[in-house]
């Protein structure tokens, strides 16, 4: 694991935020990596992908974060009803989330699952540890394409734990590249982690609804 270096915030430029999907009842954006998903702490910290959207459309609410330096697909409801529907779906596990990545090195097979408890530590914030009486934290995973020294691979959560991605592929052996909680953060500017799938129902009509992104790396 490496040391928390220390961080000054700097938020991209907001052209750098897509929309890729709104209706009155949600909007789904694109978030970059280097941006917080909701206001945060200190100063600057009121730049995140929520005050973006409400920029656009007015008044937004959270249904999930995605981790500063994680990109991709990140939704939020338009009207409490639709908040309150869409945070039911993440909670019962309706709502399928795939994420693409690069990890270090090559995996001895081609797909498999982790299943690795995760806890929080009590000091080192915001860190997660792998701890056997940890909460419950499933992770899917298949190897995509193969490079010299990496792989990229499609990540499917079953869970949804704080960096759980991250900690599962660190665990195994195959740090994301540019993890500087984790794994071999030297190697690559950011994180090589993006949310690149989304499917749920609509909080209104209960359509599937299948969302998906391109990973910018």
């Amino acid at each position: 694991m490496a040391d928390i270096p220390p961080h000054i915030y700097r938020p991209p430029p907001i052209h750098k935020m897509g929309i890729v999907y709104h209706d009155p009842d949600l909007v789904v954006i694109d978030k970059p990596s280097g941006l917080l998903s909701v206001p945060g702490r200190g100063d600057g910290k009121s730049i995140c992908a929520s005050a973006y959207a409400e920029q656009v459309f007015g008044p937004v609410l959270t249904v999930h974060r995605l981790d500063m330096d994680t990109s991709g697909l990140m939704i939020f409801g338009r009207t409490k009803r639709a908040q309150a529907a869409l945070s039911r779906q993440f909670e019962k596990r309706r709502i399928k989330k795939i994420y693409e990545a690069v990890i270090d090195g090559h995996p001895d097979q081609e797909s498999g699952l982790i299943d690795l408890p995760i806890a929080k530590y009590s000091v080192l914030r915001p860190l997660r540890h792998i701890e056997a009486g940890g909460q419950v934290a499933l992770t899917r995973w298949r190897v995509l394409a193969r490079s010299q020294t990496a792989s990229r691979v499609q990540l499917e959560p079953e869970t949804g734990r704080s960096h759980q991605l991250r900690l599962h592929m660190a665990a195994i052996g195959h740090g994301i590249l540019g993890d500087n909680f984790y794994g071999p953060a030297e190697r690559t500017a950011r994180l090589m982690l993006h949310a690149c799938g989304l499917a749920l129902f609509h909080p209104e009509t209960n359509e599937t609804l299948q969302i998906n992104s391109t990973a910018p790396f």
